[in-house]
């Protein structure tokens, strides 16, 4: 039997109501005891974790692994080391790769790849992702997808939108909808506004995305299916779900770290790693964003994990491909930007992080309790570094927040009761200061031991 035993840590698990010091035991891959004390028998590797947080492994609903097709940017392996790097054990797959993953055996192809954690297909939910004739959806979800979208292209058809949102019941599966109407966004650089005006870059208006949120509300309303709105940045969006919600509709939401600890503002520095789709939006919008997390209303936060090459980033603002890298910096930026500055608790950022995102897409995932899979993120909330780019697993490099100062970092990833990720050099509780790679000061004592 594999038995592992994480000693004298804080255990936060929002879905069995946890916060307190307890040991937990794990063997043969899930969680099979918690206790104030667990005695290890001589065949159970001890790992002392005490100053850390043991919380259920991360689950990230929106990531863009790249492979089939641009594996110059990213694999399933090289992404799936950077997400157990940055304590994430389960990873949702979107299809926008070269080809889409719109038939069951692209489905398969990546459900079965080689990866540090757990990967789970979103397919694609029109042929090709043009926003036309629907896929196979039962075949797809039987060959394992766990919802569908056409992420990075919005349909743009009411029709065929809610002709997905019908045959999606079937399934038993959310459409995850990029909300974004061509005609009004018409290619803008940033968000429109008086940033894009003084940057002499081409806006997009924040009703470009809630057009499409209103639209694809009330298509869920009249089919009664569950919509999901991915990666939500504006201001008029977390309200019109939050109304949504309060009026029945099946919906869920998500946002992603850089729309609630960025602006607008930032994109007059032409860093060509703040092109995102959606643009970083107001001041006003990031309030809004924060509340919607704190109050309930945005149910997730996802990394919307975009690798591209130095090469395509390299290059004017307008040349360049929009997207961030984030599956490393999901957890520090929650814990810098809302958790310490006291916008959300700890136990919420979980929620946020794992447990909810686990129930949206209902998987395997986001509990710690006596039985469940051995997911598991150590983190230390205490630790204060700078992001460098060295630091980073991702094949591609391209995060703007290189050189920021961050709070909090990931010790231990444990994936399917695996040790994914260790950072041996870890010393314990207590902030220490960072250095230019992103590596802490190594603290006095030893990590691990074996019983």
């Amino acid at each position: 039997m594999r038995r592992l035993l994480l000693s004298g840590g804080r255990l936060v698990d929002p879905a069995t109501r946890t916060d307190a010091r307890l040991d937990v035991l794990v063997v043969d891959g899930r969680v099979a005891a918690r206790a104030a004390s667990i005695e290890p028998d001589p065949e159970t590797r001890v790992i002392d974790v005490a100053g850390a947080v043991v919380a259920p492994g991360l689950v990230d609903i929106h990531t863009h692994l790249r492979e089939p097709g641009r594996e110059d940017e990213e694999t399933i392996a090289t992404g799936s080391a950077a997400a157990a790097h940055g304590g994430v054990t389960s990873v949702a797959a979107m299809p926008n790769t070269e080809p889409a993953i719109d038939t069951a055996s692209w489905v398969e192809y990546v459900r079965t790849r080689e990866a540090l954690v757990s990967v789970y297909p979103i397919a694609a939910a029109t042929v090709g992702r043009a926003g036309k004739a629907l896929t196979e959806m039962a075949e797809l979800a039987a060959a394992g997808a766990v919802a569908f979208s056409d992420d990075g292209n919005p349909i743009a058809s009411a029709s065929v939108m809610r002709r997905a949102l019908e045959y999606s019941l079937l399934t038993n599966r959310p459409i995850i909808s990029h909300c974004e109407d061509l005609d009004l966004s018409a290619n803008g650089l940033m968000h429109e506004g008086l940033a894009s005006t003084i940057a002499g870059l081409r806006g997009a208006p924040a009703a470009a995305e809630e057009v499409t949120v209103a639209r694809d509300l009330i298509l869920a309303r009249t089919t009664g299916a569950t919509l999901h709105v991915a990666h939500v940045s504006t201001k008029g969006a977390v309200e019109l779900v939050r109304r949504a919600k309060e009026d029945g509709i099946a919906v869920t939401c998500e946002t992603c770290p850089h729309y609630f600890c960025l602006t607008d503002q930032d994109v007059r520095t032409y860093d060509t790693n703040l092109r995102v789709n959606p643009p970083l939006r107001s001041a006003d919008d990031v309030a809004a964003i924060r509340e919607g997390l704190s109050d309930g209303t945005i149910d997730a936060i996802a990394s919307d994990h975009a690798p591209h090459s130095c090469e395509e980033k390299e290059v004017e603002f307008e040349a360049a491909p929009p997207g961030m890298i984030g599956l490393e910096t999901l957890l520090p930026l929650t814990l810098t930007h809302l958790v310490h500055p006291g916008v959300i608790s700890l136990e919420r950022a979980i929620e946020l992080l794992s447990t909810d995102p686990a129930s949206i897409l209902a998987l395997p995932a986001g509990s710690l309790a006596v039985g469940s899979p051995a997911d598991i993120a150590v983190f230390d909330p205490g630790i204060r570094w700078t992001l460098g780019k060295d630091w980073i697993r991702s094949r591609s490099k391209n995060s703007p927040f290189i050189g920021h100062e961050l709070a909090g970092r990931v010790v231990l990833t444990v994936s399917r009761g695996e040790i994914a990720f260790e950072n041996e050099e870890w010393g314990g509780g207590g902030s220490r200061d960072g250095d230019a790679r992103g590596n802490e000061t190594r603290g006095g004592r030893e990590p691990s031991r074996h019983a």
